[in-house]
């Protein structure tokens, strides 16, 4: 895809000299030394020293070949993309996640991923995080998505991010807009997920080193349902991580608050995958796609909560 000139200069630059490059292109050396003597021409400066043993590239000579094998890789990486989106056509991507992901996040990066993969099609488990662990090492899925307390074993974890535990009110909520403690929750109606998920774990956790007793009005397995009612009852709190609300919270939805507790920080979000089996292109385009656009909404939600507290 480079024109003949460019080709020729490129083999002389490697070789090392016109004869060395005659016996790879299996062109005389007359006809390359004419090609880059018009190249020469054409840029108006030398592009090799000649000498007895061989061609040396000038400073203006190691200028072009930079540029030229710079475009060539580049060109590379295109023909590698197209050709992959022309493989993954037709794709189907098994992805697991616990209940909270599977409420925005997992729904709205399906979503936008197939405006520019249409013909990828994909199913979605929910499950535990028992079982959601289970399936990403047994390889019943090809990605996994969940919040995890500690490095995970046995999985390769291909992202990860930290997935504080955060309040979740309707906009206006009176503890909007100061530090929250976690005895001032005891005030407001109050949905919690089960005791068996690692969010409610890490609350409960704090509220013991705090020696605070809270009874949640509503406990759920279902965060639709944590959702619904906080945003629903007056002044009603909810608790959840900013990933699980991530496209709702840019919409200005909802408020997420800091709670003043180091216990609540112990979370990531990773992305995990089963250990040693090769991805498909498809399935390292979805990575990508999604690291990328978790990454920017992740800032974006820092941002908003730090206007928050001005």
């Amino acid at each position: 895809m480079i024109n003949t000139e460019l080709r020729y200069f490129l083999t002389v630059a490697g070789c090392g000299s016109l004869s060395g490059a005659s016996q790879q292109l299996y062109v005389a050396t007359s006809a390359i030394s004419r090609q880059i003597q018009r190249l020469e021409t054409r840029l108006g400066v030398a592009l090799f020293t000649r000498h007895a043993r061989g061609m040396e590239l000038t400073d203006a000579g190691r200028i072009l070949e930079n540029h030229v094998r710079k475009t060539l890789s580049d060109m590379d990486h295109a023909i590698a993309q197209i050709q992959g989106l022309t493989a993954i056509r037709r794709v189907l991507m098994r992805i697991a996640c616990t209940d909270g992901l599977a409420f925005d996040l997992l729904p709205g990066l399906i979503a936008r991923f197939r405006q520019q993969h249409p013909g990828v099609t994909f199913d979605l488990q929910v499950g535990s995080a028992m079982q959601v662990a289970q399936w990403v090492r047994n390889g019943s899925c090809d990605l996994a998505f969940q919040f995890c307390l500690g490095p995970e074993r046995e999985v390769d974890i291909l992202a990860t991010w930290p997935a504080p535990v955060l309040l979740m009110t309707a906009p206006g909520h009176p503890l909007t807009g100061k530090p929250v403690h976690i005895e001032a929750l005891q005030r407001y109606p109050l949905v919690l997920p089960e005791p068996d998920s690692t969010l409610r774990q890490l609350f409960d956790l704090s509220c013991r080193s705090a020696g605070v007793f809270l009874e949640p009005t509503l406990s759920t397995n279902r965060f639709s349902a944590q959702y619904a009612f906080a945003l629903a009852t007056p002044q009603g709190i909810s608790v959840c991580s900013h990933f699980s609300v991530l496209w709702r919270a840019s919409q200005g939805e909802l408020c997420l608050l800091a709670i003043n507790n180091d216990t609540l920080s112990q979370r990531s979000l990773q992305i995990q995958a089963p250990v040693g089996r090769h991805r498909a292109t498809a399935l390292t385009l979805f990575t990508d796609f999604a690291r990328q656009h978790i990454d920017a909404e992740h800032q974006a939600g820092l941002q908003r909560m730090e206007e928050i507290y001005r």
